[in-house]
């Protein structure tokens, strides 16, 4: 395992583009296949994620071919034409890509099974697999939960009226997806607005979909079977992949960094707002729309950052930006607090627990909450020299070398494969700007 060094080595600067956004890669290709026609996306993410989302569309049926760096040709089979592959889909590390594919199967009379690596066998698929039961998929699983999983969907599929447990836009799209091919009207209520790539794709691909609220629900609604037009997409940059920089720039003192072509998704930047309260110094420049998602460019310079004990935004628009947030604490003024994070304890790993260990090991006094934790900010340089343990977790990897620009002792990443999963240039493109990271 080729472990990854991270230390302090001089200031951040420059101008940079981050890989395409992960979740809009994961849903044009899934879309698009089953539009009717030839769509052309560019700028998509090539992490080993949105890899195993191709495959698995190609194994259904679609033609999918790359035509250069980020540029993608994907021929559909049109709704309701997804065909039954002939040997185990293996997914990877990806959950999103497992979860939504769950959702077009439920709805086509075909089997699958699906697999996936050590950490995504570990990961409960009952959230999604309780409401895509309603539609009428039936589904065995390793402990009726985790992958290897075989999902049957149905002939007869039944339109829902579903209000998740929980703030969840994987669930939320699993369902809608199975709606695409389920006669009449398919309904997602959510308590808390979630990332909405799904509903703004499938309306530009001119399906029938409204969102309303209705008794202080925010209600999306579907009509089954559309005939999806082909697209011609480019993907913007992921502020799940920004946030990384975001972070170290801010807290490297010196540093000055513009990140171009960014997705601004408003339910995607509480990032941006939360490091926005502890002080980081952020501006959103050339702000304009690229394939309906808001988009634009991230100014950051280095500030001194001071703790919160709360933030002002959602949980649900930054759950995957925790991480490396929570390594902006340890390096704040004074103490941080976070809460009502339980999701984070079901992502790759649970990233409470892995984080709280890996702070812990690298001199931060953390105190791990049920369901968040509480940071003592270092004011400045925390003391490192110790040795993270990722558990095949790529934002964990990411978030400490991070934190180790910072750390007056060098961290040690364990295993940085991870990485290659969501962020394949991250590496590079932190050296670029002057980061102190080697393999």
């Amino acid at each position: 395992m080729p472990s990854l060094i991270s230390q302090p080595n001089t200031v951040l600067k420059g101008t940079v583009r981050v890989p395409g956004d992960k979740s809009i890669s994961h849903r044009s290709l899934m879309l698009a296949s089953l539009a009717v026609g030839t769509s052309e996306v560019t700028g998509l993410l090539e992490g080993e994620d949105v890899l195993a989302t191709a495959a698995a569309m190609r194994a259904m049926g679609a033609t999918i071919d790359r035509l250069g760096e980020g540029h993608w040709r994907i021929s559909g089979v049109g709704v309701g034409g997804l065909m039954e592959p002939d040997d185990v889909i293996d997914m990877g590390n990806s959950g999103t890509s497992t979860r939504l594919i769950m959702g077009l199967i439920a709805s086509h009379p075909i089997t699958v099974t699906m697999t996936g690596d050590a950490s995504l066998r570990g990961r409960p698929m009952g959230r999604v697999t309780v409401p895509l039961t309603q539609v009428g998929a039936s589904f065995s699983a390793r402990e009726d939960k985790y992958l290897p999983l075989t999902v049957t969907g149905t002939a007869m599929p039944m339109p829902l009226d579903y209000t998740p447990p929980m703030a969840s836009a994987q669930v939320k799209s699993a369902v809608l997806l199975a709606g695409l091919n389920t006669p009449g009207i398919t309904r997602v209520r959510e308590r808390v607005a979630t990332r909405d790539h799904t509903e703004r794709m499938l309306s530009a691909m001119g399906a029938d979909i409204t969102v309303t609220e209705e008794d202080g629900l925010r209600t999306v609604s579907l009509v089954g079977q559309p005939e999806l037009r082909p697209i011609s997409l480019d993907v913007p940059g992921d502020i799940s992949s920004a946030a990384f920089l975001l972070v170290a720039a801010s807290i490297v003192p010196g540093s000055d960094v513009t990140i171009e072509n960014v997705g601004l998704n408003p339910l995607r930047t509480g990032i941006v707002a939360a490091l926005q309260a502890m002080g980081a110094d952020i501006e959103i420049v050339n702000e304009r729309q690229l394939g309906g998602e808001p988009v634009g460019d991230l100014h950051v310079k280095a500030a001194r950052l001071h703790g919160v004990d709360s933030l002002p935004v959602d949980p649900s628009t930054m759950i995957d930006e925790f991480p490396v947030l929570f390594c902006a604490a340890a390096v704040a003024e004074g103490p941080s607090r976070f809460t009502g994070l339980e999701e984070l304890r079901v992502k790759e790993s649970d990233r409470l627990a892995v984080m709280a260990a890996g702070l812990k090991a690298n001199g931060i006094a953390v105190e791990e909450l049920p369901d968040g934790l509480v940071v003592p900010g270092a004011g400045g340089r925390v003391p490192g020299g110790g040795r993270v343990e990722t558990h095949l977790d790529h934002r964990i990897a990411m978030s400490f070398s991070v934190l180790g620009q910072m750390a007056e002792a060098p961290i040690t990443i364990d295993d940085a494969r991870p990485i290659q999963t969501s962020f394949p240039v991250f590496i590079d493109l932190m050296k670029g700007l002057g980061a102190g990271l080697s393999l």
